[in-house]
């Protein structure tokens, strides 16, 4: 019996090699997997969602180990695609008073992505379809396929949700902001930084103002991480309600928390919360995260999440 599928997640799976200690220092590397939308997947999943993964995995010796870690997270892999490119890796490690990241994006198995991946008769199935700007940074293939599947979804009446998520990383803010822009006529739901996203994007740091331009491009719901104000600005209808971050007392690793937040808000949704109720669920899922080391290790299944909420 084929498995119904709410929620679509287009995006890069790279590899995670981790160390703790000094990468100078250490002489073991742990393997796992992570990316911003592989782990807004997996919460979905740990929630009890059921969300599929498009993307392209090279076949480089890793493309087993990803499969399979996705499947063990009970994530859909029924359209990812194999090629012959390597797949994307980030070194990182841990030592008491900061983190070091190296990234290895070029040429990668997901800059092959296109529209041909994925096709109007699934996305039609779905619920929401969710990516990020850093998808759209990927390559021109990738870039079209998050503009072609949003706009798909949006002639078949399918929700769309996204974040820009820009890092200075290896993100260019116009280029981020041109991705952004393309694909706004066709988005539902926007997931927001207060500080990466709307004032290094559009120079705005108020939060009345970014939710008004928003509103008035069309967006029906925008959600605003400000770590100022420690919390979240949920904007639907022209009324806007805030959420404190969950239990930050406790919070010892905040890698990745904002993609994990974006994961249990979008299962929320598409499980009957109303919009400020999804934040406060996903403000849980995001906090119990925060309070133990490793962005998809310490993502909380869903009995953990509802003793909270």
């Amino acid at each position: 019996m084929e498995q119904k599928i709410d929620v679509a997640v287009i995006g890069e799976c790279l590899i995670e090699l981790s160390a703790n200690g000094k990468l100078a220092e250490t002489s073991t590397l742990n393997k796992y997997f992570g990316g911003d939308t592989v782990t807004t997947a997996v919460a979905i999943a740990r929630l009890g969602g059921n969300v599929s993964y498009v993307t392209k995995v090279g076949n480089d010796g890793f493309s087993e180990f990803i499969l399979s870690a996705l499947q063990k997270e009970n994530i859909d892999t029924s359209l990812i695609k194999t090629n012959d490119e390597q797949n994307g890796m980030y070194v990182v490690a841990h030592t008491l008073d900061k983190k070091e990241v190296l990234y290895y994006k070029r040429k990668t198995a997901a800059t092959k992505l296109s529209v041909d991946d994925f096709q109007e008769e699934d996305i039609k199935k779905l619920k929401l379809i969710y990516s990020t700007g850093v998808v759209q940074s990927l390559s021109a293939s990738s870039r079209e396929l998050v503009r072609e599947a949003f706009k798909k979804a949006r002639e078949n009446e399918v929700l769309t949700a996204y974040d820009p998520n820009y890092t200075s990383c290896f993100m260019n803010s116009d280029d981020t902001k041109e991705y952004f822009e393309e694909i706004i006529e066709y988005t539902d739901i926007v997931f927001l930084s207060l500080k990466n996203d709307s004032l290094r994007l559009y120079e705005i740091n108020s939060v009345d103002k970014i939710m008004q331009y928003f509103w008035d491009r069309g967006v029906k719901l925008i959600v605003i991480k400000s770590h100022i104000d420690n919390g979240y600005y949920t904007g639907y209808r022209g009324e806007i309600s805030f959420t404190e971050f969950y239990n930050t007392q406790k919070a010892i690793d905040t890698t990745a928390s904002g993609d994990v937040f974006n994961g249990g808000y979008i299962y929320a949704i598409t499980n009957g919360y109303s919009p400020s109720d999804a934040s406060k669920f996903a403000s849980v899922v995001s906090g119990l995260q925060t309070q133990n080391y490793g962005a998809i290790q310490a993502i909380p299944y869903i009995d953990a999440v509802l003793e909270k909420v």
